[in-house]
């Protein structure tokens, strides 16, 4: 079974970090994602580090095998960390990572003293609400299977399919060079799209809402929700309102103004500010 890829961050000058949070990133994304953010909170948490991680046919993470699941990405998380030698104390994810964390918590039967979800909703979605947009790239991707002379060449093919260009520049990090000795060469999509939609389609048939309703053993849930996003619904949110009502001391929900459904990247300082009152908090 290959292993996950993963980046340390860590405040440097200080005594080495007695407590790990492991980041993960949304569909499409990778570990690099969130480091920005993760500096900047570590430098307020010292005794805190924290491993970005590379989900399954994301990055640096290839070659796993089907089925590419929810619960085969918490299972890629628990074998990673049995191999390092680190306590991992808190997980952290966005979106469709948001989404692994709850299995990971529930895989490790709520072993961990923080579990922050940011902007995803626990539930199933078999209309894709909310995420339509993913799907259409996931779609538009798995069409676009030929090699591109240049970055810009794959950039100028979204934006003809009607993608934005902030988007297609984002999903232009994915591209890896070409061989040139290869008939086709220049730069290709680097990840395995059939991977990645089999994975988008098991995220929103899920439903983990007992991870949250019901929080496993010691772990205190922070739920972060975008204001504007179209992700987490109003039903949603007011079911992530009655549950944070009901379990005051284990779930809390905060939702940041003036944010969508990335919500770090609208808002980075409020997401700093926030993330840094939970990881200080004991």
């Amino acid at each position: 079974m290959p292993s996950l890829s993963y980046t340390s961050v860590y405040e440097r000058g200080v005594p080495y970090p007695e407590r790990w949070v492991l980041v993960l990133h949304g569909i499409l994304g990778t570990k690099s994602n969130w480091r920005a953010i993760a500096r900047r909170v570590l430098a307020t948490t010292p005794t805190w580090g924290a491993l970005l991680v590379d989900l399954r046919n994301h990055g640096e993470s290839r070659g796993f095998p089907a089925p590419h699941t929810v619960e085969a990405c918490a299972d890629d998380l628990v074998r990673l960390t049995a191999s390092l030698d680190l306590r991992i104390d808190a997980v952290l994810g966005h979106s469709y990572g948001g989404k692994v964390a709850l299995a990971y918590a529930r895989a490790v039967n709520g072993d961990l003293d923080r579990l922050v979800v940011v902007d995803s909703t626990p539930g199933e979605r078999p209309d894709a609400h909310g995420s339509e947009g993913t799907v259409h790239v996931v779609q538009l991707l798995s069409e676009l299977r030929g090699a591109f002379p240049t970055r810009e060449a794959f950039v100028e093919a979204l934006l003809a399919r009607g993608q934005t260009r902030d988007v297609a520049t984002w999903l232009a990090m994915n591209l890896e060079r070409v061989d040139d000795d290869v008939p086709e060469s220049g730069y290709r999509f680097s990840l395995d799209v059939d991977a990645v939609r089999a994975m988008l389609e098991d995220y929103l048939a899920q439903d983990l809402w007992g991870v949250v309703e019901e929080p496993p053993g010691r772990a205190i849930i922070d739920l972060l929700v975008g204001d504007d996003s179209e992700v987490v619904d109003d039903a949603d949110r007011a079911r992530l309102a009655d549950v944070a009502e009901r379990h005051p001391e284990r779930v809390r929900l905060h939702v940041v103004p003036r944010a969508g459904h990335w919500v770090h990247v609208d808002q980075p300082d409020a997401t700093v500010a926030l993330l840094a009152d939970i990881f200080q908090a004991r």
